[in-house]
């Protein structure tokens, strides 16, 4: 059963850290790379120009609104030639400490939270599922996290969005294996992003990387390699699992 249907990934929120790591990744690999952005056009561009091999696309959209999530997933389906692997890893995380949070703020972050981390790749994985159904047979690696299982108290929705995020995953893998569409979800802990730069140089920081018995955060690139052979070797039969990739920061019962 063939579930690498056309050597092309789409990866979402791809202009930077994990997904650009991942983008890479895949381009090496030799597939044609669909650079998903929301805000940063220059470095979608710029990583569009050092990718190797293509061609290669970019696109533009808001995966909180679920009509630029749709339009994605079409003009992605078609620029691409079909899509083989799709990568959702665009997220957001809002900090909206219960106590500390108005009703206006709280009802906001989780607003826009679920609607990144968790309606846009439900929408995607919808939509791609159908289409890769139809052609035979496909990937789907979602991007959750760590908090999912651990908890985010001054950060809820985040862990909330990441759990669902979880669960749909293998819902979908029951739901989408008869049709030769496989589905894995990776969760990493701390990673060492541009993002999260600033905060891993304090003292903070410090407690952070010894949380692993590695006493350091994952690379990008430690990410990616989990995602790209997910995406393209990993036994069919590891079809709804759940990866931890936190250097053991975290180990769920």
């Amino acid at each position: 059963m063939s579930t690498t249907v056309t050597r092309s990934a789409l990866i979402t929120g791809a202009s930077r850290g994990i997904g650009r790591a991942c983008a890479e990744a895949f381009a090496a690999a030799g597939y044609r790379v669909g650079i998903h952005y929301r805000a940063e056009a220059e470095a979608a561009g710029e990583l569009l120009e050092t990718l190797p091999g293509g061609p290669h696309a970019v696109f533009q959209a808001d995966l909180g609104d679920r009509a630029q999530a749709d339009a994605l997933a079409r003009s992605a389906w078609d620029e691409l030639g079909g899509v083989g692997t799709l990568v959702n890893n665009a997220g957001l995380y809002r900090e909206h400490p219960p106590l500390a949070s108005d009703a206006e703020a709280w009802d906001r972050d989780w607003e826009r939270t679920l609607a990144v981390n968790l309606t846009g790749p439900a929408t995607l994985c919808h939509r791609f599922g159908r289409l890769m159904a139809a052609a035979g047979g496909g990937r789907i690696v979602n991007v959750s996290s760590r908090g999912a299982s651990r908890g985010e108290p001054t950060a809820p929705a985040y862990g909330a969005s990441k759990a669902g995020l979880n669960a749909m995953g293998q819902s979908l893998a029951k739901a989408l294996a008869p049709a030769g569409v496989l589905v894995f979800t990776v969760a990493p802990g701390w990673v060492e992003t541009d993002m999260a730069a600033s905060f891993l140089a304090t003292e903070a920081g410090a407690e952070v990387r010894a949380q692993s018995p590695l006493d350091r955060v994952a690379t990008p690139e430690e990410i990616a390699a989990t995602v790209l052979w997910l995406g393209t070797e990993a036994p069919a039969f590891a079809t709804g699992a759940i990866l931890d990739v936190n250097g053991a920061s975290h180990l769920r019962g």
